[in-house]
């Protein structure tokens, strides 16, 4: 066990008119649904490689991507297939990706840690712990030379914070006042060490205001309260007061990627957090105001079902990339001989 405690369910009304509550329930259940597929065929073999998946973790990608314009860059990690899922890529291409077909939005040669979308401003999940960091302060610096009014979204983990990448960005972007959110989604465990175990400081928006950065914290189980943050901290990057670095502090149901033997947290801690589970503490939020009734919940589940049934279809209808395109896109020098 860890010195952590699981803080009570969020509660409360849903300050929102129905389709936009409905909306955000939707998107919980689209990225749940959609790995937990994903889990079952890796499971047949069907999927292969690395997979690191989001349960439990939905309500930061629905709330803070619903806080987002289209226009906005978005910077995730290796545990990003919600973030694309919201930002727009259809959930085929990502499903064919994972297969690693053709079809796939990164052509079946990124697989699950390396989604990207051009089109959609969503550069891709990094496969490297803090990667997506100084990415995220280049893009920002690019839209600030360019006079673009728009901002940047890098999502990491709180194990991102021990990189020296992560220092390196903070400080530049402070120091050039660059347009960037920066997004941590702390689960506390990193890849598999809790973090006072690897931090001698745990207070994440402390070190991020050591760079003259404002913070805030939030609880990142409560899409509500994900929404709202993220919505504010994004209007006073837009307003051109630099960054704004948001601590969302949430909890990964799974292991840290199929691969983990996940000894390294008890069992009854876990159960204890799935009590916080965004989707049930969202729905039964609703429920309780009227919004939505058990009939309608299991409606809007069956819809997402059969999204997740089409993109499996589409992944399995995909095709290989034939042998000779192997080489396409694949750049050498070659130096003049003397």
């Amino acid at each position: 066990m860890t010195d952590f405690e699981v803080p009570p369910p969020p509660t409360g009304p849903v300050p929102w008119d129905k389709p936009f509550a409905l909306a955000l329930l939707s998107d919980l259940l689209r990225i749940r649904r959609m790995e937990e597929k994903a889990a079952e065929l890796y499971g047949q073999q069907k999927i292969r490689g690395f997979l690191h998946l989001y349960i439990g973790e939905e309500a930061v990608a629905a709330g803070a991507l619903r806080a987002l314009l289209p226009e906005d860059n978005l910077v995730a990690t290796y545990r990003e297939h919600g973030h694309a899922l919201l930002r727009g890529v259809g959930m085929g291409p990502i499903m064919a990706e994972m297969y690693g077909k053709q079809e796939g939005c990164s052509r079946g040669r990124g697989g699950s840690m390396h989604l990207f979308d051009r089109a959609r401003r969503f550069f891709g999940g990094q496969a490297i712990v803090g990667g997506g960091l100084p990415l995220a302060a280049g893009l920002a610096l690019a839209d600030k030379m360019a006079q673009r009014v728009a901002l940047t979204a890098c999502f990491f983990g709180e194990g991102a914070i021990a990189e020296g990448a992560f220092h390196e960005a903070m400080n530049l972007s402070a120091l050039w006042r660059l347009p960037v959110l920066f997004c941590c989604e702390n689960n506390r465990y990193a890849m598999g060490t809790a973090l006072a175990r690897s931090e001698s400081q745990t207070d994440l928006c402390l070190k991020a205001a050591s760079y003259g950065v404002a913070t805030v914290r939030v609880d990142g189980m409560d899409v509500v309260a994900v929404y709202e943050a993220v919505q504010r901290a994004a209007q006073q990057v837009r307003q051109g007061n630099g960054p704004v670095f948001v601590e969302l502090q949430t909890y990964r149901f799974r292991a840290h990627s199929m691969f983990d033997p996940e000894l390294y947290r008890d069992k009854k801690e876990v159960e204890a957090w799935k009590t916080r589970g965004p989707i049930h503490t969202y729905s039964a939020r609703l429920k309780a105001q009227g919004v939505l009734s058990e009939d309608e919940f299991l409606a809007l589940d069956a819809a997402v079902q059969a999204e997740v049934d089409a993109a499996v279809a589409f992944a399995e209808a995909g095709t290989w990339e034939p042998v000779e395109d192997l080489l396409r896109d694949v750049h050498t020098r070659h130096e003049a001989s003397t």
